[in-house]
């Protein structure tokens, strides 16, 4: 016999039947855990269905998505804003002598002028270099250049420079050129790559013979002094030993002003085994109204693309459709982020008023000479030209 009566008339698996009878109960138990369950789904009303297989997938897939938006728009909450600078007014204009701009300042005028070194990490920007370089060639003593064969994200790349130096002639007896070898480490933090970069550029800089009391300028090429801020540091004495130039922010063209708050330009007067260079904040001094930050402006969607992948923070191409070449020429005509991420900014005034598109500027006012003198070759910088060469 496989099962018995008890004295309640129920069922009990006997002993000899342990393994078939513990099937039975098992089956029971189970029924029985199914019942409880379609008595609990009973009692759930419509809206809490729509809650458990909706919102709640819906939300976990916004998170995703949208993820990075969210994390920006809480920035306040978990972040405080760095000190504030302390703004140095910039007195120009063209009829105004250099003694008196300088007494302007506060600063006394030096009987010559100390000489100055433009140094830079180079990629593939090669208009905005040609622009950079332009602009500051009547000031310049020596432009600094160094490339790499490797990009911060560890890619292999082109020698640029070296391929485009034909066009650069006008630099060549004041260039000093540097190459370094990149080491290719896939999935290593980009900064750590920047970083070795920069300390090359500091032995490049020896190699270019730089002195004390000469002027450096730190910055990415697409952050650009203008001309007269060179020319009043390099003629005024008693100015600071490392000063920021806050830089009219562009982005994609001189058509798209985002504000006026770049500052990770900086000018210092050499010191010998002190000076670092660097790309981040050094001194709490800034001169205000110094010229130009003109970031992802590119002649042909590919360097968009090259760009996006290569920079440090390429962590931001969260989607493979974030390269397509159509969606980056739509977001350039409109002045809207490559990557769909909400302002960078610490107050939730600072990031709603930044939401959304950037305004299109038509002034061509205060521009580099040198970008008006060519505004054919370089029209993709002015505004009114967003199309970009596809190749």
């Amino acid at each position: 016999m496989w099962w018995m009566m008890n004295e309640g008339g129920g069922q009990y698996c006997s002993k000899k039947s342990d393994d078939i009878c513990g099937d039975i109960c098992g089956q029971e138990s189970s029924r029985l855990s199914m019942s409880r369950i379609r008595c609990i789904l009973r009692g759930i009303d419509l809206k809490t269905y729509i809650f458990m297989f909706v919102l709640i997938p819906t939300c976990i897939f916004g998170i995703y998505v949208h993820g990075q938006k969210i994390s920006y728009f809480l920035r306040p909450l978990w972040e405080t804003p760095p000190k504030p600078f302390h703004d140095i007014p910039h007195y120009y204009h063209e009829d105004v002598s250099m003694e008196k701009l300088c007494k302007l300042h506060g600063w006394g005028v030096r009987e010559f002028p100390r000489r100055v070194y433009d140094a830079v990490l180079f990629s593939n920007e090669v208009d905005i270099l040609t622009l950079r370089w332009q602009e500051l060639y009547p000031y310049v003593t020596q432009f600094v250049l160094l490339e790499s064969n490797s990009t911060f994200t560890g890619i292999p790349k082109p020698m640029v420079f070296a391929s485009n130096r034909d066009k650069f002639k006008f630099v060549e007896p004041r260039l000093t050129y540097g190459t370094i070898g990149g080491r290719f480490k896939k999935g290593e933090n980009p900064f750590v790559e920047e970083a070795l970069q920069r300390v090359a550029l500091d032995q490049l800089l020896k190699i270019a013979r730089i002195s004390d009391d000469d002027l450096l300028i730190m910055s990415d090429v697409d952050e650009i002094p203008s001309r007269h801020t060179i020319n009043l540091l390099r003629w005024c004495d008693d100015i600071p030993q490392v000063l920021h130039l806050r830089l009219k922010n562009y982005l994609y063209s001189f058509e798209f002003l985002v504000d006026n708050n770049s500052w990770r330009a900086s000018v210092h007067r050499y010191q010998t085994g002190k000076t670092r260079y660097a790309h981040y904040r050094q001194s709490d001094e800034i001169l205000a109204d110094a010229g130009w930050h003109c970031s992802f402006c590119f002649r042909r969607i590919s360097e968009f693309i090259f760009k996006m992948k290569a920079y440090s923070h390429n962590d931001r191409v969260r989607f493979s459709r974030f390269l397509n070449p159509k969606r980056i020429q739509r977001k350039i005509c409109k002045g809207a982020d490559l990557f769909d991420m909400l302002p960078e900014e610490y107050t939730f005034k600072e990031i709603i008023g930044k939401m959304g598109s950037i305004p299109h500027s038509y002034s061509a006012v205060h521009l580099p000479s040198f970008l008006l003198e060519n505004a054919d070759k370089y029209k993709f910088l002015l505004p009114g030209n967003c199309v970009r060469e596809r190749g």
